[in-house]
């Protein structure tokens, strides 16, 4: 499964709703199973970004589709990014010449 970092900022309406932040996020983790995918790690964070969260996915197409999905519903605008473990980074290093 591949591993991806989406920085997440409430939207207009996810503000006005955001006591319900928590559950949604559950809702967002049985979603995520939908699409084969799983979100391992979420964190209310300060700054720049509201929430972030660790999502591991099965290829590119299913993190896009839930991402999507997510979006969808109006609460976050979402920035997501591949992130590689030590383990792919040795892979990905061991390839240069």
């Amino acid at each position: 499964m591949a591993t991806y970092i989406a920085l997440s900022s409430f939207t207009d309406q996810g503000v006005k709703t955001a006591k319900d932040s928590v559950k949604r996020a559950d809702g967002v983790k049985a979603a995520a199973k939908k699409f084969g995918c799983k979100m391992t790690q979420i964190y209310w964070t300060l700054g720049s970004y509201d929430v972030v969260a660790i999502i591991e996915a099965p290829d590119e197409e299913s993190a896009t589709a839930f991402a999507l999905a997510i979006g969808m519903a109006g609460n976050v605008r979402t920035q997501t990014m591949r992130a590689f473990s030590a383990g792919e980074m040795k892979g990905i290093l061991g390839k240069l010449s």
